[in-house]
């Protein structure tokens, strides 16, 4: 196979340097390592021979090809020795002025034909190749830490970036065995932007006293599928690097309320709590585990009530099913008796607006999240308003209990925890198509490998109703009065023909 690149050159010999530098030598390109830091370059390959060694004695590579990939990564001591590679790729510090430097530098020792990279993962391309004579040669080529297991590359076009830049990347990146996905020179670029929806709408829901950081990470997870929770996510990327993204894009998008921020990872982040690499974060941490808080016992009730389900509950159908299987006693008259206990199952209102509107008593009002049909998840999830009675709450945890599957119950609020989330990942994923940021096919395939989501988010929007997205939206707006739940045009012109439609829009 023809390689893009048959010399390539790696400025800086940290983490994401050292991964590179692998995957690029067995793709089968001569690799140059260079670090201004004494012995860096030197550390770097000892690691990364190590992880071939490590390969081969599992007997994932044979011992010639180990040979062949130490033999074509060689540590330079000077950056004049990158001169005659075909492409070079940054990967140091996050500082926009200490880019822009080395990329000078670069250029004024390679060749005009010479691809100069930036792994960048926040900063703007066209800003890094502003002031160079060759702008067209620059490219944003954006890994995932660890590099050889994170499968995706983000690569990304500058303002004046040549076409056949791009190309030859996104041809280099399938060499190396990984997947390329193109996107444009915006904030975040696309994965980085697309997981704007699960850490910061899990903040503020944690914020508003719905539920506590545990809860929550239990139902993203056990509901929809997430590997981990937003919390645990977070403890596991660390706030001193996660917080700055956080911030960046949000002023970077000149403070769009759909990237705010939150105080607590501000403060947390302030105060050096910042995850598991320091043994606290959102959660303790012995000896790299994490020390969970027990769920709640499920409450011993005598005699349940009987239940009286209203008539605008989602999935009603479904929830009278689940409510027969489980041996509820089920009224259903056109009003509850003043015996029973009361379910709502809102997308997007709260349970005490539910209850008002529809004049039910709240003392005996609970509401169940079905925007996910309940055979489907493993654990299910309950809000009580400010009034509901402590019996109430209880016989709806131990009736929802019965067949032992999972319950959280939470506090009331504009939308249940999942519902909210999805809703912001769906909706932020539909605002990046409609900045045309990236194709749909692109997005999806980005964010299934970049952030191993269960589901791409329009495949997500699709799986559990666009129609149900946009209502959780528009009544979220309504409950909260808030911006950022301001559906986007793409999802509200979408969401009637399905989004995962992987074409693209003429």
């Amino acid at each position: 196979m023809t390689l893009a690149f048959n010399t390539v050159g790696i400025a800086g010999a940290g983490a994401m340097g050292r991964g590179i530098a692998q995957m690029c030598a067995q793709a089968g390109s001569a690799v140059r390592l260079f670090d201004t830091q004494p012995q860096a370059a030197v550390k770097a390959r000892a690691e990364i021979c190590g992880q071939w060694d490590r390969m081969t004695e599992k007997g994932r590579l044979d011992p010639p090809t180990a040979a062949a990939y130490k033999e074509r990564l060689q540590v330079v001591d000077a950056l004049q020795a990158l001169a005659d590679c075909d492409l070079v790729v940054e990967a140091i510090v996050e500082r926009l002025d200490v880019k822009r430097a080395l990329f000078a530098d670069l250029e004024r020792i390679t060749r005009p034909a010479t691809v100069l990279a930036t792994n960048t993962s926040s900063l703007s391309v066209t800003a890094i190749a502003a002031g160079l004579q060759r702008p067209q040669q620059v490219a944003g080529y954006h890994f995932f830490n660890p590099v050889p297991l994170m499968k995706v590359v983000e690569v990304v076009a500058g303002l004046k970036t040549d076409p056949a830049v791009c190309d030859a990347l996104m041809g280099y990146t399938r060499a190396m065995g990984h997947t390329p996905v193109q996107a444009q020179d915006t904030p975040g670029f696309i994965v980085n932007h697309a997981g704007r929806g699960y850490g910061t709408e899990a903040l503020r829901v944690v914020g508003e006293g719905v539920a506590d950081f545990a809860t929550v990470d239990r139902i993203l997870k056990d509901q929809v599928g997430f590997r981990l929770g937003p919390f645990e996510l977070m403890d596991l990327t660390a706030l001193d690097v996660s917080h700055p993204v956080m911030e960046s894009i949000y002023h970077q998008y000149y403070e769009e309320p759909r990237y705010r921020p939150s105080v607590i990872t501000a403060q947390r982040a302030a105060g050096g709590v910042v995850g598991r690499k320091v043994g606290e974060g959102f959660y303790r941490y012995v000896d790299g585990k994490a020390q969970l808080p027990a769920e709640p016992p499920v409450p011993s009730v005598a005699e349940l009530p009987p239940v009286w389900v209203s008539t605008r509950a989602a999935r009603r159908s479904e929830l009278y099913q689940l409510l027969k299987d489980l041996g509820a006693k089920i009224e259903t008259g056109q009003s509850p008796s003043l015996q029973a206990l009361t379910l709502v199952a809102p997308l997007g209102f709260d349970v005490t607006t539910v209850a008002v509107v529809e004049r039910l008593d709240p003392a005996r009002t609970v509401g169940i999240d079905l925007l996910v049909e309940d055979s489907a998840t493993r654990r299910r999830v309950l809000a009580t308003n400010p009034a509901t009675r402590d019996d109430m709450r209880d016989a709806a945890h131990a009736l929802f209990a019965r067949d032992g599957k999972a319950v959280s119950v939470i506090r009331d609020s504009g939308g249940f925890v999942t519902q909210r989330v999805v809703a912001a990942i769906v909706n932020i994923a539909a605002d990046i198509c409609q900045q045309r940021i990236c194709t749909p096919k692109d997005l999806e395939t980005a964010v299934t490998l970049g952030l191993g989501y269960p589901l791409g988010p329009l495949a997500m929007g699709d799986r559990w109703g666009p129609a149900n997205v946009l209502e959780v939206l528009f009544n979220m707006q309504t409950v909260y009065g808030d911006p950022r739940y301001r559906p986007s045009p793409w999802l509200r012109r979408r969401g009637a023909i399905g989004l995962s439609l992987l074409h693209e829009e003429r």
